[in-house]
Order: C-alpha cells, then structure tokens, then sequence
C-alpha cells in the first residue's frame, strides 16, 4: 500500500513539474497534432519536450495567423510556414535555423538579426518595408521578391551568391559584398525608383547580371551614384548618347548639325575633345563616371555617362 501511495505521489509530482508551451492558435496547434507532436484535443499548449529537439517544421497552407509556441523549438533548423496569414514571426530564440521559408504570408516585419547561422530566407510575397539581414552573415540565398522595401544591404553577407529582389520599391540596393564573381543568380527588375545599384565592378555586373532596370545603373561606389543624380540641363539640343555604361565607343544622336564635345571627369577636369563627330572613342579613359558636354555652337547639353 505503501509502495502505491509513494508511485502515486510520484507521478503527481512528475506531471506537476513538466514543462508545456502555450499554443494559441488554433491551426497551429491542429498542424502539431497531425505531426505527432501534440495529442487531441485541442488545449492551447503542448508539451515542450515534444518540440524541442524537432530540428524540421513544415506547417504550409495551414490558415496559421499566430506561430506563438516556436519559441521553444530550439532546436530547429528548417522551418517552413507558407501560405498562412502571418503577419510577423519571431524566430529570435531558434539560434540553429538555418532555413526559412515564408512565402505568401501578410509579412510587415520580419526580425532575423538573431539567427546567424540562416543561410536560405524566401519570404517573397508579403508586406514588408524594410529588411535587416546585417546579421546574417552565412546567408547564401536570399529572395524577397514581390514586397514593399524600399532599401537593402546585403554588404555583410560575404558568401551570399544568390539575390532575387524584384517587384519592390527600392531606392537603394548595396551588393558591394565581396563576393559578385561567384553569384549564381542576380535580379532586381520592376523597382522602377532604383538608379544606382552598388556593386563590387562595374564591368563584372555589366556583363553578367543582365536582369536589371533600364533605369538602374551600376556604380562603385557613392561618388558615381551622385553623378548620375544631375539633372541633364538640355537647353533644347535634343541629343542621346548611347552605350551607357560604355567600354570603348559613345555615339550621339539627334542632331544634324556639326558637334563638338567635351569630356570631363568628376574633379571637372577636361580629358578629351573633339570637333565634327557624332562618334567618341572613350576606350583609353579609366573606369568611372564622365560628364560630357554637347555644343552645336549655339546650344548645349550635359550628359552623364558611365565608362566600364
């Protein structure tokens, strides 16, 4: 009798001192009992040694608007979450995760600074503004595409080769990380606002990287990124200059008159001329960004070019 009462006080106390984690929604605690990791019915927690050596979480198109509870998978390292109504996460405990998947959530925020063993983030498709990604410094893909940010770095992410950053809203885009030489993929198109986009070369990315706006430009540096902001002054000569960037030739259009040209380099000084051309050959000038003034001899035009 003894015995029993000892077993009975035993398991009491057990039962008293387990941990469990607060799940509360609905969805989310429904997608853990069909994996096996909680048991119907549906109560708000699980228990935490259930979770915590999960190391891979997949919860898609699960109608979750609330991941309170991941916390507590320390040691996760996947997790994938898409097509749920999420409009943040917080993975600041999970220190393993290397994958997150969050594609087509209602993402406004999304704070990785803790997680700096991530190496693969897909979280296109949603609302975010803004993306801090300083701290990830094993991160090797990145897409992002089909949000709202206005700026991104990923001059920290040294062994990143892989940025798909299209249809958002930039105004700024820093890839000077290094690494541009062994990327295996580069896109930035439809952020009509991105002039500058600064890369490690200019020559590389001109070549290899074809997947940019016509009205984005790369450049090395903050020096050439302001040249390319003055406004043209036209005063009527109606003229285009083309290739731009260019490696050895600059051919101009739009007039019928005699031209002659003026080359000058940032400091303002001038490093080439010539009379009665509409062809300028620019292949022994250093890399880096021109003006180039166009005079009919009775109007002109200031011009911006940048020369690979």
């Amino acid at each position: 009798m003894k015995k029993l009462l000892l077993a009975l006080v035993l398991g009491f106390t057990l039962v008293g001192f387990s941990q469990y984690t607060a799940i509360p929604d609905t969805n989310f605690e429904q997608a853990l009992i069909d994996l096996g990791l909680d048991t119907a019915p549906i109560n708000g927690y699980v228990l935490t040694a259930n979770i915590s050596g999960v190391t891979d979480l997949d919860v898609n198109n699960r109608d979750i608007a609330n991941l309170t509870g991941v916390e507590d998978f320390t040691a996760l390292t996947t997790l994938i979450c898409y097509n749920n109504e999420l409009t943040s996460i917080d993975v600041s405990n999970n220190a393993a995760l290397e994958v997150l998947y969050c594609v087509t959530n209602q993402l406004t925020s999304l704070d990785v600074s803790n997680n700096t063993a991530l190496i693969d983030l897909n979280c296109y498709n949603n609302n975010l503004t803004s993306l801090d990604v300083s701290n990830n410094t094993a991160l090797t893909y990145l897409r992002c595409i089909n949000n709202e940010l206005t700026s991104l770095d990923v001059s920290q992410n040294t062994v990143l080769t892989y940025l798909i950053c299209s249809n958002n809203q930039l105004t700024s885009l820093d890839v000077r990380n290094a690494n541009n030489t062994n990327f295996d993929d580069f896109n930035s198109t439809n952020n009509p606002n991105l002039t500058c986009i600064f890369v490690d070369d200019v020559s590389y990315s001109n070549e290899n990287w074809i997947n940019i706006d016509a009205t984005s430009t790369f450049v090395n540096n903050e020096t050439e990124c302001a040249a390319l902001s003055i406004e043209d002054n036209t005063f009527e000569l109606g003229v285009f200059i083309y290739p731009n960037p260019t490696d050895s030739y600059l051919f101009i259009e739009g007039n019928e008159n005699p031209l002659s040209i003026s080359i000058y380099n940032l400091l303002g000084k001038k490093v080439l001329s010539a009379k009665n051309t509409n062809k300028v050959d620019v292949k022994e000038l250093s890399s880096g960004v021109y003006m180039i003034k166009i005079t009919d001899g009775l109007t002109q035009v200031h011009k911006k070019f940048i020369k690979n």
